[in-house]
């Protein structure tokens, strides 16, 4: 019994909305980007929704408004790759009725916002509100690793464990099982 390609299509728009609902994080590959990057999103109305670019605000770039991009979903307990799909991104000008829809949902998620009631404002005059829309199917799942390297970053790795330090915490925990 082969299943039929509007069945094979509905079974797969069910599949990225549940799985970007349920995840976290998404990677995002805009057009032209050297890597993906992991970004915060809410579902909202068919679309992964994404605030950024401002001021303590995660960084968008490549991402603009007509292109397409790779979303990767993650599964949110393993942490594996679920579904890859192609979406197309729309820029929500601020103080439209999609803009304001999209921000209340944003608001509700946006975890340590510096400004508290103020982040719409700030979000309206500093920020971008995209809208990543699934456009196309999803992708095949890699056969490969697809690993790559972390993108540059002035964090630096800790240095090596002194030689003492295992001493000193092994004399801790005898002190503390007395």
């Amino acid at each position: 019994m082969t299943r039929e390609p509007q069945d094979r299509s509905l079974a797969e728009r069910a599949l990225v909305e549940e799985a970007t609902k349920k995840s976290g994080l998404i990677w995002v590959r805009g057009a032209g980007a050297p890597a993906a990057r992991a970004l915060w999103h809410v579902w909202h109305d068919g679309a992964a929704c994404l605030v950024g670019d401002g001021s303590g605000e995660q960084p968008l770039p490549h991402l603009t408004d007509g292109d397409s991009a790779e979303v990767t979903v993650r599964s949110k307990d393993k942490g594996g790759r679920l579904v890859s799909w192609t979406a197309r991104v729309v820029q929500l000008a601020p103080g439209t009725e999609a803009w304001e829809a999209t921000v209340a949902e944003l608001k509700g998620k946006r975890l340590n916002a510096p400004d508290g009631e103020a982040m719409t404002g700030r979000w309206a005059a500093e920020c971008r509100v995209l809208r990543l829309e699934p456009a196309g199917g999803i992708a095949p799942l890699p056969d490969g690793s697809l690993a790559e390297a972390p993108l540059p970053s002035p964090a630096t790795t800790r240095e090596p464990v002194p030689a003492g330090l295992p001493r000193l915490l092994l004399r801790k925990r005898k002190r503390a099982g007395r």
